[in-house]
């Protein structure tokens, strides 16, 4: 019989490829450096091939050989993983680790009112948390180092299952003292004549502000070099009177606007939105786990930026 590669080298091999490190691929494995140099070179001599570039000196090269294996080395390790969450939701639902990725414009709003409901009514539930930017989190999911995204929708999610959950109303933010303050809602084209501050590229905030509102990018008089890194750096910013912003009802719920001195205006007519949502593998063994806690989470998001009305995964 055919000797065939170990899991455990098969993860050497993904962190090897993920870090293009040998000491930092064997934190992410837990063992030394020279276990995992000597099990990816057990693993060439058991395939009798090569899988990294020897002559690249100190940088990790991988051979065509190598590429090749490691798409197949992250599906057979995605297949093995499945075999212990169809076990472990057949055993015990809503229970154990689960690894939750979220994106920083929901992360801090959310998270506070969200985690004591979970842990209320799926105490047997470990919610393992990761932050961090859309594209990033999506990379982790493909990747099977996270389970599930929170995130907004739509997203460029490789062909992942996707649940809305709430619909997350944009409103403008301003000064106290800005013209656009006397009025009662602001019309979307008042918006291009504006410095409209918002967050820098990379957050998919930005772009779907933009897009719900008609935009093309950040405009108005001198916007150019104008971005923020949060939210909260962002209603400082317009505190301080360099300009407007479009800031989501979960933030402005939480106090954001309140804390920074913000007046903030819904948009006239039919508004402009995000949608909230959950994101998570094709054929996950446990998407009924995930879908639970999507109904979870509609119910806290209900108390905050009021019902769930009927939603598609794009705003108007």
């Amino acid at each position: 019989m055919t000797p065939l590669p170990s899991p455990q080298q098969l993860r050497y091999l993904v962190a090897l490829a993920e870090t293009r490190h040998f000491g930092r691929a064997a934190q992410l494995c837990a063992v030394t450096q020279s276990t995992l140099s000597a099990g990816i070179l057990a693993l060439e001599r058991q395939l009798d091939a090569a899988i990294l570039d020897r002559s690249a000196g100190k940088r990790v090269v991988f051979t065509a050989l190598g590429i090749a294996m490691l798409e197949r080395a992250r599906a057979a390790l995605s297949a093995l993983e499945a075999v212990n969450e169809a076990a472990l939701a057949a055993r015990a639902p809503m229970s154990g680790p689960l690894r939750l990725g979220v994106i920083p414009t929901i992360g801090p709003f959310l998270l506070p009112r969200l985690m004591p409901a979970l842990r209320a009514a799926f105490p047997k539930l470990q919610l393992l948390l990761r932050e961090d930017l859309t594209e990033p989190l999506v990379a982790r999911l493909a990747a099977n180092r996270l389970d599930l995204l929170l995130l907004a929708l739509p997203c460029a999610c490789a062909g992942a299952e996707t649940l809305p959950v709430a619909r997350d109303e944009f409103v403008v933010a301003m000064a106290p003292d800005h013209d656009l303050a006397a009025l009662d809602a602001i019309p979307a084209d008042a918006l291009a004549a504006e410095r409209l501050l918002l967050l820098e590229d990379g957050h998919c905030l930005r772009d779907q502000a933009l897009s719900a509102c008609g935009l093309v990018s950040g405009g108005g008089p001198d916007a150019e070099g104008f971005a923020a890194t949060s939210l909260h750096t962002l209603a400082q910013m317009v505190a301080s009177g360099l300009g407007i912003t479009l800031l989501p009802r979960i933030a402005v719920a939480s106090g954001l606007a309140d804390d920074a001195g913000l007046v903030v205006r819904p948009l006239a007519g039919a508004g402009a939105w995000r949608t909230l949502g959950l994101a998570w593998r094709p054929n996950a063994p446990r998407a009924a786990d995930y879908r639970a806690l999507g109904a979870e989470l509609a119910e806290v998001c209900r108390g905050i930026v009021g019902p769930m009305r009927p939603v598609s995964a794009a705003p108007r």
